[in-house]
């Protein structure tokens, strides 16, 4: 009879046991709810994606479409209206490639010059050992919200002879503050103390720890601040149209701006048909310009992604 009880209690129990497994609504609850804020999260990602994928996919579109199919609303989804005009047109201006070719060398140099400066300096205020590392930061930081202004700056320029020349383009504005304060953040969080210490046990200096230890171990945040500061010189123009004179030395977006300036300022002027002849390459061009000073840019991107987001995560978050 014991036995028999004792086997039924077993039976009982384990029912019961499976029972809560089965039937608890608390994990039903838990799961579908975690289902529905998935799919939420997947259609926001998409719809967000849209809005910012749509605008760049219409100027390509709009580029390669008839103007005035564009202008009564009729392009959503492909071009209407195939023409190659805008571009024929644009390229007609032989100094386009002057501009790109300046544009490219002021890419070039200025990223490095840009590197070269803001990663020392960031490497130099995130060691604790620095002599006055508050004050220099506190400088820095200072400079962000106050500046002497364009004419002081100008008449600095001038006097250091820089003028009008190609340096003007790359060496007085290559510190970037906010740059410095993420990489420096970047060697405080990612770069242990423990390293700098075994490098002076093996008898390694300052110089050559920073160029053999810590900028080996710094690509991710070296690729992203490349970026930055890449396109900030590519598509810079007001330097240039501030502090050069010279066509030669013109950047590819002010000799770009220039060209939609006299267009529009020629359709302007004009009357009839030679009127509605230059709208229509004025509009045309408006597009086509557009992608001529996107594309090269957006293709040097997909190279340095994979740093992109670890650099910027590392970098601004400080533990």
């Amino acid at each position: 009879m014991a036995m028999l009880e004792a086997e039924l209690n077993k039976k009982a129990g384990s029912e019961q046991l499976n029972h809560k497994k089965t039937k608890n609504p608390k994990i039903k609850n838990n799961r579908s709810s975690d289902t529905v804020m998935e799919v939420l999260l997947y259609i926001f990602a998409v719809l967000f994606l849209i809005i910012l994928i749509y605008p760049l996919y219409f100027i390509i579109i709009a580029s390669f479409s008839d103007p005035s199919s564009v202008a009564n609303g009729q392009v959503w989804f492909y071009p209407k209206g195939f023409t190659l005009d805008g571009y024929t047109e644009l390229l007609k201006h032989k100094n386009i490639w002057v501009g790109y070719r300046n544009t490219i060398l002021y890419t070039i140099v200025g990223t490095a010059i840009g590197l070269a400066v803001n990663i020392a300096a960031a490497y130099a205020l995130s060691r604790k050992d620095l002599v006055g590392r508050k004050f220099l930061s506190l400088f820095f930081i200072f400079t962000m919200f106050f500046s002497g202004g364009l004419i002081p700056t100008f008449l600095t320029v001038r006097d250091f002879h820089m003028y009008d020349t190609f340096l003007v383009m790359v060496l007085p504005f290559s510190v970037i503050v906010y740059d410095i304060i993420v990489a420096r953040t970047f060697f405080q969080t990612s770069i242990p103390g423990d390293l700098w210490e075994a490098a002076q046990i093996d008898g390694c200096g300052n110089l050559r720890y920073f160029f053999q230890v810590v900028l080996p171990l710094s690509k991710a945040i070296i690729a992203v601040l490349g970026l930055w500061i890449a396109v900030g010189y590519w598509n810079s123009y007001f330097n240039a149209l501030i502090y050069l004179k010279n066509p030669n030395l013109y950047p590819l977006q002010l000799i770009l701006r220039n060209i939609l300036i006299t267009n529009q300022m020629q359709s302007g002027m004009g009357t009839g048909e030679a009127a509605q002849i230059a709208l229509r390459l004025a509009s045309m061009m408006k597009y086509s310009v557009i992608i001529v000073a996107t594309v090269p840019i957006l293709c040097v991107y997909p190279f340095i992604q994979k740093y992109f987001n670890q650099g910027v995560m590392i970098g601004a978050v400080k533990e």
